[in-house]
């Protein structure tokens, strides 16, 4: 192990943790709630972050979580906005610049334009008197005392502080437009918790022609080969001439009835030998309240009623575990 390089990397993280605790210390209180405000007045428009370099990675990534917290946003390379994607900017737009120095030339050279547009500009730089701090109608201060870089040259200490800021700036609108955890499994459906929160019984059950049923008055031997043909293996509903659902019966309830009675079994009706008023769900209900209904009873499956007791469907535990629900 190279202790020099062990000494260099906890010289970076003390640096960059120090340039955070001075940022919380030294966070200027009216200005961060001034550029809050000037975002949320304007609910239904985007907040435009924009930066060239490393700023324009950082701009990037908070144009990221402002989107995905519940405040619209997107980014824009100020290179290219010289070049036309200005377009993208409509008049009245918040938008958010990041530069260390303030005195990019490509994010200088946007400054004039969006002043036609009428679009006021939240500065994140680290001098507040330059050129992009006297023409913003808020300045976020993240100067720092030094980078990481022992040149003090490389952008470290201060992006770092940019990005908290912005993450700062994102969860102070989220919690301000009360922003709850379903907004979030909205507008991340592909993720855990969209699935978690969004995913119901009918989107993973199987239903119709995938959904075994029987009658009381078939045999064992019957229900066995309704079972095998199904797409749910080791499961059947046992349901009335109305379709309510009366019972269940699985592979398990075979074996232990096979135990008890050995081949006698197969001729009984389904009556004799099946779980009677069986736990089930309704196809509304979120699909993490069947896996903790299986998990806690033990199940690996279970039957899905409507509102008038009749069976429509089964969700069965592989079904949870493709869906990305387990």
């Amino acid at each position: 192990m190279n202790q020099a390089w062990i000494a260099s990397a906890g010289e970076v993280l003390r640096i960059e943790a120090a340039a955070l605790s001075r940022l919380v210390d030294g966070l200027d209180g009216p200005a961060f709630c001034q550029a809050v405000q000037l975002i949320l007045e304007r609910p239904r428009q985007r907040v435009i972050c924009t930066g060239v370099g490393k700023s324009g990675l950082v701009a990037h990534k908070i144009a990221a979580t402002l989107s995905s917290t519940g405040t619209p946003a997107i980014f824009l390379n100020a290179a290219e906005g010289v070049h036309g994607d200005l377009g993208v900017v409509v008049p009245g737009e918040v938008v958010l610049a990041l530069s260390y120095r303030g005195e990019s030339g490509e994010v200088a050279a946007l400054l004039p334009a969006l002043k036609r547009l009428g679009t006021p500009i939240i500065a994140m730089t680290g001098r507040p008197e330059s050129t992009l701090g006297a023409n913003s109608r808020v300045v976020l201060n993240c100067a720092v005392e030094r980078e990481a870089c022992p040149h003090n040259l490389a952008p470290t200490a201060s992006t770092t502080v940019m990005l908290a800021l912005g993450d700062a700036l994102a969860i102070a609108l989220m919690q301000a437009r009360q922003f709850t955890a379903a907004d979030y499994a909205l507008v991340h459906p592909g993720g855990s918790l969209g699935r978690q929160l969004l995913l119901t019984v009918g989107d993973v059950m199987r239903s119709g022609s995938d959904h075994a049923t029987v009658t009381p008055e078939h045999t064992v031997q019957e229900a066995l080969l309704v079972m095998t043909r199904s797409s749910v293996r080791g499961v059947v509903n046992v349901i009335d001439g109305q379709g309510r659902l009366l019972g269940i019966f699985t592979d398990g309830d075979l074996r232990r009835h096979l135990e008890a009675h050995g081949g006698a079994t197969l001729g009984e009706p389904l009556a004799a030998v099946m779980t009677r008023n069986p736990t089930s769900i309704t196809a509304d209900r979120l699909a993490t309240e069947a896996l903790q209904i299986m998990q806690d009873r033990e199940f690996d499956n279970l039957s899905v009623v409507d509102a008038h007791g009749k069976a429509v469907g089964v969700v069965d535990v592989q079904d949870l575990l493709r869906a990305g629900v387990v």
